[in-house]
């Protein structure tokens, strides 16, 4: 019922609860005020003008009576009577006496409120006319103000007590925020719970689960230590094994073993989550994709830094990501014959692209191709060489461990695959 309401409301948790801290303040004082104009300014005023006429009226009738009852009372001229009332636009009490002095005394021509001290009547009696001058006092209350000025000034006062309080209390909020985006970025920060009873609990929860997500990866990676070497032991044997067959029967041999050891090797770096290792640092994505091309250009791979967006520095783990990057290279030159790396960087997000002119992958099989152990022989050329269908799901393994994502798509400048490593800042 009230979902178009969302456009307009603070998507952050400080501009909420000042929302919720200011609108019900806001909103009493203005009933406040209404009320207070209709009984105050306006009921007040509007019952001192009506006695206030009928002393003019008695004076009208008699004019001895204008000194007893503080009223000056002087004949003038049709010349010295003003072409139009005069009151300043902010004064509504004014239009109360303007409006309740012209209902109950008849022949009033021109009404004059310049100021909070003194009011003016012209008046016709007769065939005479007449000013009469009074203080404004006698028609609405004085110093009408001051109950908002009372009201502007603790309301400001109470408001910003109460938002600086209110700021203590999602102080915590957002440190437990904060921790729980640092550690899905694979960075652990010092975090202790503070706060409400609510907050600490949360706070008490994410850190349990923190301990026990460390503890299930340390012991995986303990275990899978075992396993590599219990496997690489065997293989060991099988290779010494080999080398003491003929060069005829050996040659397919070893490259059976070594894709065996390939497999093996990459398996475990990718189960015990080596591709996450390393501490986060600052590091200037500009520099660090140009000593990468440089590297692989020394390699003889054909890769080339198009375009570079961007200055600053960004937190990363430069040997995850020089690893999720060099597989997407070496992708890109495996399955095609040339590569463009490039990179961008705004205020929201870090982009690093990898594009190459081979075949590509169909856009319904890119999903799967993100998947461990998937190998997409159909779309990709077997003859320019065989993987294990790990190096896409390290990279995105990566990329999500930055707070990322890997996304793949056809490249516009070379037609071939494009794949994008992007990560919010």
């Amino acid at each position: 019922m009230f979902l178009w309401l969302k456009s307009y409301l603070p998507r952050g948790l400080y501009g909420r609860a000042a929302l919720i801290l200011l609108l019900p303040v806001v909103t009493l004082q203005l009933v406040v005020s209404v009320v207070f104009i209709q009984r105050h300014f306006e009921g007040v005023s509007r019952q001192m003008s009506r006695d206030l006429a009928r002393e003019i009226r008695l004076v009208l009738n008699d004019p001895a009576l204008a000194v007893p009852l503080d009223l000056k009372l002087r004949e003038v001229t049709s010349g010295e009577v003003p072409k139009a009332d005069q009151r300043r636009w902010y004064d509504f009490s004014g239009l109360v006496v303007v409006r309740t002095l012209r209902d109950a005394v008849p022949g009033i021509e021109r009404t004059l409120l310049p100021d909070d001290n003194d009011v003016t009547l012209y008046l016709r009696d007769g065939d005479r006319q007449v000013e009469m001058a009074f203080p404004r006092r006698r028609a609405s209350p004085t110093n009408a103000h001051q109950l908002f000025v009372n009201m502007m000034v603790f309301g400001v006062l109470m408001t910003v007590i109460a938002f600086l309080y209110l700021r203590n209390q999602l102080r915590p909020i957002k440190r437990l925020a904060a921790a729980a985006e640092a550690f899905g970025r694979g960075r652990s920060v010092p975090y202790s719970p503070a706060g409400a009873v609510e907050v600490r609990a949360a706070g008490g929860a994410f850190l349990d689960m923190r301990n026990r997500i460390e503890r299930h990866i340390e012991q995986r990676t303990l275990m899978l230590s075992g396993v590599s070497h219990d496997l690489r032991t065997p293989l060991t044997r099988l290779r010494l094994g080999v080398s003491m067959l003929d060069d005829d029967d050996r040659a397919p041999l070893e490259r059976d073993v070594e894709e065996m050891q390939e497999l093996i090797d990459t398996f475990l770096d990718f189960a015990r989550g080596d591709s996450q290792a390393g501490v986060a640092e600052l590091v200037d994505p500009a520099a660090f994709v140009a000593g990468l091309v440089e590297d692989a250009q020394r390699a003889g791979k054909r890769v080339t830094l198009r375009e570079i967006e961007g200055h600053g520095e960004v937190m990363l783990k430069p040997g995850a990501m020089r690893r999720a990057i060099e597989n997407l290279v070496g992708n890109a030159v495996r399955y095609g014959t040339h590569c463009e790396v490039s990179v961008a960087l705004t205020d929201r997000s870090l982009r690093f692209r990898v594009e190459d002119d081979g075949p590509g992958i169909a856009p319904e099989q890119r999903g799967d191709a993100l998947r461990p152990f998937v190998r997409l022989d159909p779309a990709r050329n077997q003859d320019k060489g065989s993987g294990v269908g790990l190096g896409l799901a390290i990279a995105a393994d990566i990329a999500r461990a930055h707070g990322g994502v890997l996304r793949l798509g056809e490249s516009a400048a070379l037609g071939g695959l494009r794949a994008d490593i992007v990560i919010a800042r």
